[in-house]
């Protein structure tokens, strides 16, 4: 059952960003969706609000740019609790340094892997 919930938490903020570029006019664009999606995601979890969807949905709620501003959130709520005020810079960051460290490598790896075309 926890692969039926990811699936349709995930699939469902999927939806939200492709209605949001689809419905509007002249359109959002994915740059708009990104920031508006680790935006939201930072501020559902400052609220409170996104744990629960994270615990219903797991990976689901996790994975996508809202998971990755939950990350940065409570990275920075925690920092804050452990060292004051210069936590909340560096707790988010700290919180998210693994997935930005795979995201680069494998950036980095599939770059030299494959060519574009002109």
């Amino acid at each position: 059952m926890s692969y039926v919930m990811a699936f349709i938490i995930g699939g469902a903020l999927c939806v939200i960003g492709q209605l949001a570029m689809d419905l509007t006019k002249p359109g959002i664009t994915p740059g708009h969706i990104l920031v508006g999606f680790i935006t939201g995601g930072a501020l559902l979890s400052a609220l409170g609000l996104y744990q629960p969807l994270v615990d219903l949905g797991g990976a689901g709620a996790t994975i996508p740019l809202s998971g990755f501003g939950h990350s940065l959130a409570q990275g920075a709520i925690d920092g804050v609790r452990a060292k004051g005020l210069l936590g909340a810079f560096s707790g988010g960051v700290a919180a998210t340094a693994a997935g930005i460290t795979a995201a680069i490598v494998f950036g980095y790896l599939a770059a030299i892997i494959f060519n574009p075309k002109d």
